[in-house]
């Protein structure tokens, strides 16, 4: 393919080069709407759509209705949309999932310390989780970034109670969702093969994270990624 683009004329190279872009936009549509979109009738109406927007910015340029770089300029500006698209869905979803993870731990926290720790640990979690599971799934349902869940406004409110801002809460709900999920990754677990006798000893026990697989604590570091970057824009607001 590089000695037939060494080979072509000034001209047609630049509609190769075009034609090229606008292939690759269409294979990346494909590839992200089989990730994210289930519905078949749906996915193939995305990929028409795109297929119709690159085709045409390849006929403009044939036409020469527009240059071979604005053509690419375009071609470019859309990839970039789709990939942050993608990430927005790829990153609220795990959000989700993060949120689920938290619920099941907060209530794991509270079985296994037959209530002793259920409200220092296990419900304070289990709120987080269900909020970020709250936030994250309208985001992504509704295509927004601005859903605030109620144990957020919870913070919000108690903040305001003492004379702070929205922001103050927000702060203050970022630091406690990523303390909540480091004491979740820390806390003392069973082995999975522990036994006993009469009762369980301290080396029956490890760390909860070393018990999670590598997807979860990927999962779990990504999350605890985006909650410093959120504190760290409310703090320089």
């Amino acid at each position: 393919m590089g000695q037939l683009k060494d080979r072509c004329e000034p001209g047609s190279c630049d509609y190769w080069a075009v034609s090229k872009a606008a292939g690759n936009l269409t294979s990346q549509a494909c590839t992200l709407s089989a990730r994210h979109i289930k519905d078949g009738t749906l996915r193939l109406q995305f990929n028409r759509e795109v297929s119709y927007y690159a085709r045409g910015i390849v006929n403009d340029v044939a036409q020469g209705r527009k240059s071979a770089d604005q053509g690419l300029k375009e071609i470019k500006s859309e990839q970039s949309s789709l990939l942050s698209q993608s990430w927005e869905i790829a990153k609220k979803g795990a959000g989700v999932i993060a949120g689920g993870m938290q619920v099941l731990t907060g209530a794991g926290i509270c079985y296994g310390s037959a209530g002793f720790l259920c409200l220092v640990g296990g419900v304070p979690m289990m709120a987080h989780g269900g909020n970020n599971i709250y936030e994250n799934g309208r985001n992504l349902m509704e295509g927004r970034n601005d859903t605030e869940g109620p144990t957020r406004k919870a913070y919000q409110g108690i903040a305001k109670w003492l004379g702070k801002s929205d922001r103050e809460g927000n702060i203050a709900y970022g630091t406690a969702d990523i303390t909540t999920s480091i004491y979740g990754l820390f806390r003392l677990t069973l082995k999975p093969d522990a036994w006993r006798l009469f009762r369980y000893v301290r080396t029956d026990y490890v760390r909860a994270y070393e018990n999670m697989g590598l997807g979860s604590r990927a999962l779990e570091a990504h999350t605890n990624y985006q909650t410093m970057k959120q504190i760290q824009q409310e703090i320089e607001k």
